[in-house]
C-alpha cells in the first residue's frame, strides 16, 4: 500500500530535488573540465553565431579552406581547426560553426561556456538576422559575467557584396549596434573574400590575456620548415629502401624518432 501522508510526499520531493541538484552539479563540473582541458591544451576557441542563411559556414570555410559554396546547407555544429601562434608557441585555433536554429539551447550554452571569443554574424540583406543576434548577445553576457569586458566579440555584417537594392541594414546601422553593445564591427563578403582573413586577425588582436596571431613567429616557421624537410627526407628514404641495413626498418626507426 502506497503511503500518501504529507510527510512522506514531502520527503520524496526533497529527495528528488537533491538528486536533481546533484545531477546539475555533475553536469556543470563536466563542462568546466572540458573548458579547463581546452585551456591546458593551449587551444583557442572561437564560436560563430548567427541566424540560418547569413553565411556563417561560408565565412569559416573561406577562411580555413579558401573555398566558397553557393548552395545553403544547414549546420547543426561543426568545428574547424587552424594552427596559429599563441604567446610565441604553436596552438590550435578551434572555430565552432553553430546552428542557425534555436532548437538546441543546451548546445548554445555549452558553446558559449567553452568559447574564448565570439563572432556574431548577420546578413546585410536581413534586418531580422540582426535582431536574432540580440538574445544571443544577452546570453553571452549572462554566462560570461564580468569577464565579458576582456572577451573578444565582433559583430559582422556579411554579404556586403550584394547590391544596394538588396541591402536592408546599412553599414552605419551595423556600427551603431556594435557601439551599443560595446563590441567591434566589420562588414565581410565570404563570396568575394572581402575582409575574411582581416576579420579573424582583428578578433585575435582584441585578445587581452595572451598574444594570439594568425602569423606564426619566425622561430616557429623555421621549426615547421625543418620538420617538413625532415619528414620529406625520411619519406624518400622509406620509399627508396635506403639507409642503414638497406631496408625500410631503418626508415621506420627514424620516423619514430621524429
Amino acid at each position: 500500500m502506497i503511503d500518501l501522508t504529507p510527510t512522506n510526499i514531502q520527503h520524496k520531493h526533497s529527495t528528488r530535488n537533491i538528486c536533481l541538484r546533484n545531477s546539475l552539479k555533475i553536469t556543470e563540473q563536466k563542462n568546466q573540465q572540458v573548458v579547463t582541458r581546452a585551456e591546458a591544451n593551449n587551444d583557442y576557441r572561437v564560436v560563430v553565431f548567427g541566424a540560418g542563411g547569413v553565411g556563417k559556414s561560408s565565412l569559416v570555410l573561406r577562411f580555413i579552406k579558401g573555398t566558397f559554396r553557393e548552395s545553403y546547407i544547414p549546420t547543426i555544429e561543426d568545428t574547424y581547426r587552424q594552427v596559429i601562434s599563441c604567446n610565441k608557441t604553436i596552438c590550435t585555433l578551434q572555430i565552432t560553426d553553430t546552428t542557425g536554429s534555436h532548437q538546441f539551447p543546451a548546445m548554445q550554452r555549452l558553446s558559449i561556456t567553452k568559447g574564448h571569443a565570439f563572432i556574431l554574424v548577420y546578413s546585410v540583406c536581413s534586418k531580422q538576422s540582426l535582431e536574432e543576434l540580440k538574445p544571443i548577445w544577452n546570453l553571452i553576457k549572462e554566462l560570461k559575467g564580468q569577464d565579458i569586458v576582456n572577451i573578444p566579440v565582433m559583430l559582422v555584417g556579411n554579404k556586403c557584396d550584394e547590391s544596394a537594392e538588396l541591402r536592408n541594414v546599412t553599414e552605419e546601422e551595423g556600427k551603431e549596434q556594435a557601439r551599443l553593445w560595446n563590441i567591434s564591427f566589420m562588414e565581410t563578403s565570404a563570396k568575394t573574400n572581402h575582409n575574411v582573413t582581416e576579420l579573424f586577425q582583428e578578433l585575435l588582436n582584441l585578445e587581452k590575456t595572451r598574444t594570439v596571431s594568425l602569423q606564426l613567429d619566425t622561430k616557429t616557421k623555421k621549426k615547421q620548415k625543418k620538420e617538413k624537410k625532415n619528414k620529406e627526407t625520411n619519406g624518400a628514404i622509406a620509399e627508396n629502401g635506403e639507409g642503414d641495413g638497406g631496408g625500410s626498418s631503418s626508415a621506420k626507426e627514424k620516423c619514430l624518432i621524429m
